[in-house]
């Protein structure tokens, strides 16, 4: 069975929806929960859930390499196999990424290639499409590369945009998706059912 490690820097609400699904259906090993500071939401869910739990802020290293070479080797004695980016809020060095090259998934909360890329992120994503004044968003989870938000697509649910939604309502329903979308591409993912031939990526 496939062995995950989920980052995540805030509440750990998309985590949770891995976490449950996995519960109903195990279909991975969450191996570890990597959190970008102390104190997060996130952390409480790992240890309720009996998942190991490590924290890499950037204070605690003289610079980016010297945090994700350690994370590196952390992840590498534990066997991991693939990363989920579960609101990590954090950019990750290129040296990273080649590493762990096709092995990292993100969800991002708009339909990629529209509001997305350095500084998308949090309610500064949906407030962007409602001042643009688009009539549809969603969420993406695709793989990640050295462009910010730009890996290839794995999947996307279109989320319609009400004339009276506010950044948060926005927000509040798109997340809901979120929770169904992340689960179902990880799932898939263990399971050896997502084929990545360049930017074309199918489910089978």
């Amino acid at each position: 069975m496939k062995r995950i490690a989920v980052f995540a820097s805030g509440g750990g609400t998309d985590f949770q929806s891995v976490i449950d699904a996995n519960e109903k259906e195990k279909f991975c090993e969450i191996a570890y929960l990597i959190a970008s500071k102390e104190g997060i939401g996130a952390i409480a869910r790992a240890q309720k859930h009996g998942i190991a739990t490590a924290v890499f802020s950037k204070r605690d290293y003289p610079d980016t390499d010297a945090l994700y070479a350690e994370l590196t080797y952390l992840l590498n004695l534990n066997r991991i196999d693939y990363i989920v980016l579960a609101g990590w809020l954090k950019i990750i060095p290129d040296s990273f990424i080649k590493t762990f090259e096709d092995r990292i998934i993100n969800i991002h909360p708009s339909l990629i290639p529209a509001f997305c890329g350095a500084g998308f992120y949090g309610l500064k994503v949906h407030k962007a499409v409602i001042d643009y004044g688009a009539k549809v968003s969603g969420c993406t989870v695709h793989f990640v590369n050295e462009v910010p938000d730009g890996g290839a697509i794995i999947a996307q649910t279109a989320v319609n945009v009400e004339d009276s939604d506010t950044p948060e309502s926005l927000q509040a329903r798109i997340l809901q998706e979120e929770h169904k979308l992340l689960p179902y591409c990880v799932k898939k993912l263990c399971e050896g059912k997502i084929i990545k031939n360049g930017r074309m990526v199918t489910i089978v």
